[in-house]
């Protein structure tokens, strides 16, 4: 089995998000939403350096997923992508020299073939990631109110899957949430449900996924224990422990176990 990429996420939630992705040239860093500061004091926690980093990508505009970009660029000269008119959105992003790319384009970068792929969000062309080198390939995808069929695609048979599992729906409508903000988050061009993750993990996880992590989880309208069960249940897999906190589909016949957890708004994790 092939393992030349690894993800490293830092933050994942409404408050910040930022992901890395390791190949053998360096990271590519997915969104930039967290203080340079506090990007830095994460990646010395997963024994990352700053200075190793070669690109950063976006999903797109919001400002959890940018609210750190402008001031990361200011020591950084490595490549910029975004999809077409993202950039324009913001000034400070569109005084900044990223390559645009059409959803569905592919290129190169830092020795990693990125494909990219349509999401459905309230933003201008919002996008997921496949990373593949050497064999290898991570899947990635987060704020989306559905996957289209170039993101089932895309995301199928990867070693490592990153898929957002939003909210729990029975807890977002008793919740303190606005109807409307309600609606939103539940619509087509919102955020994944458990049960929508759920429903889709069984067409996208194939013998060589090892790992899928459940994406921006809603504090307020879900719990990571609720994640996991759902994509567990999805699977067949056996909770690790009573909080449900993770879980493991053991396979035999000499292919590697999937394990299955959440990544956390303040607790930066690696996925090897």
């Amino acid at each position: 089995m092939h393992r030349t990429l690894h993800l490293h996420i830092l933050g994942s939630g409404s408050k910040g998000n930022c992901a890395l992705i390791e190949g053998p040239e360096g990271l590519i860093m997915i969104d930039n939403g967290f203080s340079r500061r506090e990007i830095i004091a994460r990646m010395h926690e997963l024994d990352l350096d700053e200075g190793d980093v070669q690109a950063l990508l976006l999903t797109h505009e919001h400002s959890d997923h940018i609210s750190g970009v402008t001031v990361w660029c200011r020591r950084f000269d490595g490549a910029l992508f975004a999809s077409l008119g993202t950039a324009d959105t913001k000034k400070y992003l569109a005084s900044l020299p990223f390559t645009p790319f059409t959803p569905g384009a592919a290129f190169d970068v830092a020795g990693v073939h990125v494909e990219t792929f349509p999401t459905s969000h309230d933003v201008v062309n919002p996008v997921g990631f496949r990373f593949t080198c050497a064999g290898d390939a991570i899947g990635f995808a987060t704020d989306t109110g559905v996957l289209t069929p170039g993101a089932m695609k895309a995301l199928r048979d990867c070693r490592i899957l990153a898929l957002e599992s939003n909210h729990d729906v029975p807890t977002l409508r008793t919740g303190s949430y606005p109807r409307f903000l309600q609606d939103r988050i539940i619509s087509e061009r919102g955020h994944l449900s458990n049960a929508q993750a759920a429903a889709a993990v069984p067409k996208l996880v194939t013998e060589r996924t090892e790992q899928l992590i459940a994406m921006h989880i809603s504090q307020e309208n879900n719990r990571p224990s609720l994640a996991v069960r759902a994509l567990a249940e999805a699977l067949g897999a056996t909770l690790d422990n009573e909080l449900g906190s993770s879980a493991t589909l053991e396979r035999g016949d000499g292919i590697p176990a999937l394990h299955i957890r959440a990544a956390g708004q303040n607790r930066p994790i690696s996925c090897w």
